[in-house]
This record gives C-alpha cells, sequence and structure tokens, in this order.
C-alpha cells in the first residue's frame, strides 16, 4: 500500500500543476535593452513591473473571483525589427501571451503587427509613427503622447520665446526618425519658423561633427534633438557645444534629459529646453520617481510614469472585462476606460481625428528648462496650447 502511494504522489503534483500555471497571468515586453535606446526600453519595463509588483503586493490581480500572479517576460529587440518579430513570435508561441508591453520603435512596431492583429494580441507601443495606431489595427494602444500631438504647441512657445527662425535637426534614417522630421517641419512652419537644415543618419553613429559644421555654417539659429536616442542626443549636445554653437539646444519629444546630462555634462546642457511628460511638482510622479530609483538604482526616465499608468490601465481593463484569457473583450473594456485618475494626471483615449481610432493617450505635458542637470518648468501645455508657468 505503501508503494501505491508513493507511485501516486508524481501523479497528484502533476495534475495540480496547470491549475498552479493559470494562476500566473505572463505579460510579454518587447523593449530595447541594449544599446543607444536602452533607456527608454527600460523605462517601458520598468514601468510594467512596478504596476505588476503593485497587484502582486495585494495578493494578485482579481478578476471574476480569482487571482493572478503578474509575471513580466521581458525580450530584448536591440532597437531591430527582426528581432522584435522573433521575440514577438516566441511570446505568442512559447510563453502564450495575449498582452505586450512594447514594442517600442516605429519600424519595430509596424514589423509585429502582422503577428499580433491576426493573433488578437494587445500591444502598448511607444513607436511614434502614425502608421502604428488604424481602425485596421484595433488591438495597438500608444499609451505615451508623441511628436504629433506635443510639437506645435511646444514650438509655438520656443519659436515665440527664443525668436527662432531658422533651425537644424539631425534624424535616425528609420521609420521613427522620419515621421519625427515630417511633424516637426510642419510644426515649425506653422508657427512661422523653418527647419531649414535637416540631416538623416544610421543609427549607429557617433561622429557628428561634419553635420553639425554644415549646419552651423548654414546660420542657425537652434537644434532640434527630437528622434534621437538619449545616448545620440547627448553626443550631438557635446560635440555641438565643443564646436561653439551658443544657440538654443532643444528636444520636443522623447524625455531623456538624466542620460543626456550623463553624457554631455551639466554645463553642456545648461539651457537647453525640453518637452516634459512628467511636472516634477506632481507629487505622485515624485513617489514614483523614488521608487524606480530605489529599486533600478537609475533616475526615472519621462516615458516610464506613461506605462506604469497604461499597464494599470491594462489590469482595469481586465477586470472590467472580467477575463485575463479574451482579449477582445479585455480590449472593448480598455478602449472604455475613461477619465483614468493616472500619477500622471486624468487619463482618456483620443486620437480618432488623426489616427482614426481612439487608441492615443491624451495627458498632460510640460515645457521645461534645465538648469543644473535639473528640468525646471517653464510653461504647462496640452495639445492646443502652452502657458507659461507663474
Amino acid at each position: 500500500m505503501k508503494s501505491i502511494c508513493t507511485a501516486l504522489i508524481p501523479a497528484v503534483l502533476l495534475l495540480a500543476a496547470p491549475a498552479h500555471a493559470q494562476d500566473t497571468l505572463k505579460i510579454g515586453a518587447v523593449v530595447t535593452l541594449s544599446g543607444a535606446g536602452a533607456a527608454w526600453g527600460q523605462a517601458l519595463l520598468y514601468g510594467a513591473e512596478l504596476a505588476a509588483d503593485d497587484v502582486n503586493a495585494k495578493g494578485g490581480l482579481e478578476v471574476a473571483g480569482k487571482r493572478y500572479k503578474v509575471q513580466l517576460v521581458p525580450y530584448d529587440d536591440k532597437y531591430q525589427s527582426g528581432d522584435a518579430v522573433t521575440a514577438t513570435n516566441r511570446l505568442l508561441s512559447d510563453d502564450g501571451v495575449k498582452y505586450i508591453i512594447g514594442p517600442m520603435g516605429s519600424a519595430p512596431a509596424l514589423a509585429v503587427q502582422p503577428v499580433t492583429e491576426p493573433g488578437k494580441v494587445i500591444i502598448m507601443t511607444l513607436g511614434f509613427t502614425a502608421k502604428a495606431l488604424s481602425p485596421e489595427k484595433p488591438y495597438s494602444f500608444r499609451p505615451n503622447l508623441t511628436t504629433e500631438e506635443t510639437s506645435y504647441p511646444s514650438i509655438v512657445w520656443l519659436v515665440n520665446h527664443f525668436k527662432l527662425k531658422k533651425v537644424a535637426a539631425l534624424f535616425p534614417n528609420d521609420e521613427s526618425g522620419q515621421q519625427i522630421a515630417r511633424d516637426l517641419e510642419q510644426a515649425y512652419a506653422k508657427a512661422g519658423s523653418s527647419m531649414s537644415s535637416k540631416e538623416f543618419f544610421e543609427r549607429q553613429r557617433v561622429d557628428m561633427v561634419p553635420l553639425l559644421t554644415r549646419m552651423m555654417a548654414a546660420g542657425i539659429d537652434a537644434i532640434e534633438l527630437d528622434g534621437n536616442s538619449p545616448a545620440t542626443a547627448g553626443m550631438i549636445v557635446k560635440q555641438a557645444r565643443e564646436l561653439g554653437f551658443k544657440g538654443p539646444i532643444v528636444r520636443n519629444g522623447g524625455p531623456a534629459t538624466p542620460e543626456i546630462v550623463a553624457v554631455a555634462g551639466k554645463a553642456a546642457t545648461e539651457g537647453m529646453m525640453v518637452s516634459s511628460l512628467t511636472d516634477p511638482d506632481n507629487k505622485a510622479v515624485a513617489e514614483y520617481a523614488q521608487r524606480y530609483q530605489k529599486k533600478y538604482n537609475k533616475k526615472m526616465n519621462g516615458f516610464s510614469p506613461a506605462f506604469y499608468d497604461g499597464t494599470h490601465m491594462l489590469f482595469k481593463a481586465m477586470q472590467d472585462a472580467g477575463t485575463v484569457t479574451d482579449s477582445e473583450k479585455v480590449r472593448n473594456a480598455l478602449e472604455a476606460i475613461k477619465n483614468y485618475p493616472g500619477i500622471q494626471g486624468t487619463l482618456n483615449w483620443g486620437g480618432k481625428a488623426k489616427y482614426g481610432i481612439n487608441h492615443q493617450i491624451e495627458s498632460p505635458f510640460f515645457i521645461s528648462e534645465v538648469k543644473d542637470g535639473v528640468e525646471v518648468v517653464r510653461a504647462r501645455c496640452n495639445v492646443e496650447q502652452c502657458v507659461d508657468v507663474k
């Protein structure tokens, strides 16, 4: 009898294992964790991880009377479309995920959608390209603001404040850079200025001196950094100041101030004007930044709160839908969320006029001046205008 009972024990354990596995909710992450864009990829992943920490600390995410431990499954796409597709296929086939944080870049986002959309896999992408959102891509959401949303009101403020006439800009030669270049060119022209000098380069390039020299010879008033990864933007600032450029350096998107300061130094970045997604006076964001610093031993990147809020909105959609497996019901519930009280402020989905679908987050943003390596808010903005801080 003893031998029979002993033989039965493994079978009992095997029967119990699937039930335990079903109590784990896997969320995939296809993000850049190495190379020039790593600060952004980490911001997305860490935002999702901290949101998961919140629900796991309460015993898991409760959906339809059942609790799930949330587990992030990250893959490094190296900012490459091929790697993003490989990672996505692995998440779907091996890990069985229905929800993905990322991809981070525009080209990787477009590359994975032929896989995620037919598979009814919800992605929360950072990709700035307008092509990332459309009625034909109902499972794609963007929880962060892009240049399309922030550029015009910010540029109007900057042009008026600095009397800018001729602006130079350097862009990576890929889908993200080309989309941002188009957005900025239109915004500067509409604001009464012009993006008179424009250069495209391969993302691996580190020597910007020839490009900057050509721009400076054209008599530019300012240099625009939007579209460049944090490390690349830092190199541009450093090399421009070393060449003797004295005019304003501005960045209308892609939070990266701590990383730029780390590369270029405080002296080179003093007075730089940046578009900020978070208000340093926001207590909830300040507390989140402390959590981020404590857990990851690095300063918070400005994209992270958007993906912390976005991941919590995804969790709420699962709770509202009453399921973690039916992604179609979860998608419908996510679309229906209104006036969500995120740490950034009150959040809503919009964007139908531009993208044909309300899958673009709408949230406040700011124009800040870098003083002694730290952002100081100079204007508060929405998609219509920026108003000076008194």
